[in-house]
């Protein structure tokens, strides 16, 4: 896993043994187990590694107008119940939810608002809720309805 895997050297010496892990890639679930001896000390602590991706099709980069999918999924093994999509939380008046059974959002025509933080939840039969942060980026034009704008003499027109 190097170089992706490190430890702090740092930290070490005030007993954090935490091991650091980027970018995490799917293959990186699992069971991890760290054991640390100290003269004839054993102590040993075990942690479960779960991955959420966040993937599009057709592959970035998005092109505004062309059909979207964005879909996620998770390593953990309770039946998906939902899946929602938040998009720009927090945001005011552009923020909008969708809920689904299933874990693929579909943007029929994508546009510059689409752009943004979105984030999907899910949320399994075990109660267990896991979420994702993805930052979609649109290539396209997001100008007026019209191809005329008029501009003062003199000011800056956009």
């Amino acid at each position: 896993m190097k170089p992706r895997v490190s430890l702090q050297d740092s930290a070490l010496r005030n007993g954090n043994f935490s091991l650091r892990i980027a970018p995490v890639r799917s293959e990186d679930v699992g069971l991890y187990e760290a054991q640390v001896k100290y003269r004839t000390e054993v102590h040993s602590c075990h942690v479960e590694l779960g991955v959420i991706t966040v993937t599009l099709s057709p592959p970035k980069p998005v092109i505004g107008s062309e059909l979207l999918l964005m879909s996620c999924n998770s390593s953990h093994r309770a039946s998906l119940v939902e899946t929602c999509w938040f998009h720009n939380e927090h945001l005011g008046p552009t923020s909008r939810t969708f809920c689904s059974s299933s874990g693929t959002l579909s943007i029929i025509h994508p546009a510059m608002s689409d752009a943004g933080s979105w984030r999907c939840q899910l949320r399994y039969s075990d109660k267990e809720i896991i979420s994702a942060t993805f930052n979609l980026q649109i290539l396209g034009f997001d100008g007026p309805s019209s191809p005329v704008v008029y501009a003062a003499a003199g000011s800056a027109a956009n």
